[in-house]
């Protein structure tokens, strides 16, 4: 009898502890899936910012001879281990009166997010570097 009663107590705690894990795993795993969304969302943007400056950077040289070819080369390469291919590259060649290059890359929520729409996002993630053209020339000086 003393046994048939042991066994019973354990057969209850166990059901109460699935009880409690059905209870709080879709809050666990939530927050889990949260994380791991949030820590590739930050590398993405990490990616997106560093290609802009790498993009910049062959933007400014004066070697360059078709600027947009090989600053879309170079992004390629930088963006290919994210595996994100729908981002935009805009270009905003230096002049003599703004000798700055800039170069801003896009990239959609929608492409970029492991999850969809689980977890909700604002804009795109984007990244933008200016930088002075070397050898440009200076502005004419006034009288």
């Amino acid at each position: 009898m003393n046994n048939k009663r042991r066994r019973i107590g354990r057969q209850r705690r166990r059901a109460a502890a699935v009880v409690e894990f059905a209870v709080v795993a879709p809050l666990l795993f939530t927050l889990l899936f949260g994380i791991i969304e949030y820590g590739y969302m930050f590398m993405v943007r990490q990616t997106v910012v560093h290609a802009a400056r790498e993009a910049c950077r062959i933007a400014i040289l004066q070697t360059t001879v078709a600027p947009y070819t090989e600053v879309t080369g170079r992004v390629a390469e930088v963006m290919a281990p994210t595996g994100v291919t729908g981002y935009t590259v805009t270009m905003t060649h230096a002049t003599t009166a703004n000798p700055m290059e800039t170069v801003q890359i896009s990239a959609p929520v929608s492409e970029v997010s492991l999850m969809g729409d689980m977890f909700p996002h604002s804009g795109p993630l984007v990244g933008t570097c200016s930088m002075r053209k070397e050898g440009a020339p200076a502005p004419a000086a006034g009288p």
